[in-house]
């Protein structure tokens, strides 16, 4: 599998970056204008965070938004039958945020907001006319109004030498994620053969893939690939992964297809990954 790695800065970046994604799913972005500095800060005090007992202050409920996922309410994929060993916060603007961090991670949110709204409109322009017919509206628009998801995300310890499955294969739900370059390797793409292949990782680049929401809005002609995570065989210095994923979420009344609206399939997704508590939504 051939996951293009594109230079922003080149020419022909938004129509190259856009045949990746139609092609495997997978973009990887270098020479972006997000700040790799900012990126580190957040993720050595976030880790320094999920080490500390505070982080209980925090748990998710169904009265608030945003919040800690401790281990035992992370996410089942799709399929499998136990919980991915990890714990992370999600951030909103409008939910809680942990006063024990700086701001660093909000500031993030806007810049990569801003850069998703670019790379959406990359993917609108080199759209086939044909599928872009099928968008009920343009793409950068069903993101404006809505409130995209940042998880700072923590895999936690694993005392073993051989491989093992951090994050169990799933597909995304949103349009498209945008994920740094995390502090360890270990993500994974399947391709159509059933083959897993690792995704090029270099410092100061960017991931970035289709999920199931485009898929679905594009009648199949974006591809929202199956991944996983792996601590790969030998890694035992590998104890730990953070990694900050940025899901682009649409508004709940934009339609994606005849079958569903965002929120409809948003709801659909969150009861098969088994993260409702009291009868409601926690993501």
């Amino acid at each position: 599998m051939q996951i293009a790695t594109v230079d922003y800065q080149h020419p022909q970046a938004g129509e190259l970056f856009t045949y990746s994604l139609r092609t495997t799913g997978f973009a990887v972005l270098i020479n972006h204008p997000l700040n790799w500095e900012l990126i580190q800060q957040i993720y050595h005090e976030w880790l320094d965070f999920f080490r500390s007992e505070d982080k209980y202050r925090y748990v998710v409920s169904s009265e608030r938004k945003g919040g800690l996922f401790p281990t035992s309410l992370s996410e089942t994929a799709k399929g499998a039958t136990t919980k991915d060993l990890k714990e992370f916060f999600h951030i909103f603007p409008s939910g809680i945020y942990p006063d024990e961090v700086s701001d660093a991670a909000l500031y993030y949110y806007q810049q990569a907001f801003e850069l998703a709204k670019q790379l959406l409109g990359w993917i609108q322009t080199y759209t086939p006319s044909y599928i872009q017919q099928q968008y009920h509206e343009p793409l950068p628009n069903m993101i404006e109004g809505a409130e995209s998801l940042l998880r700072v995300l923590r895999y936690t310890p694993v005392d073993t030498q051989d491989e093992y499955i951090r994050a169990a294969a799933h597909e995304d739900i949103n349009l498209i994620t945008i994920l740094p370059a995390a502090t360890a390797s270990g993500l994974q793409v399947k391709n159509t053969e059933g083959e897993w292949f690792d995704v090029p990782v270099e410092a100061n680049s960017l991931i970035i893939n289709i999920g199931d929401m485009l898929q679905e809005a594009s009648g199949h002609y974006y591809p929202s690939t199956t991944h996983r995570v792996i601590k790969h065989q030998g890694h035992s210095i590998d104890k730990e992964r953070i990694s900050m994923p940025f899901f682009l979420q649409p508004r709940a009344e934009v339609v994606l297809s005849q079958r569903y609206t965002a929120g409809q399939y948003h709801a659909e997704r969150m009861k098969e990954l088994k993260v409702i508590q009291d009868g409601k939504i926690l993501i």
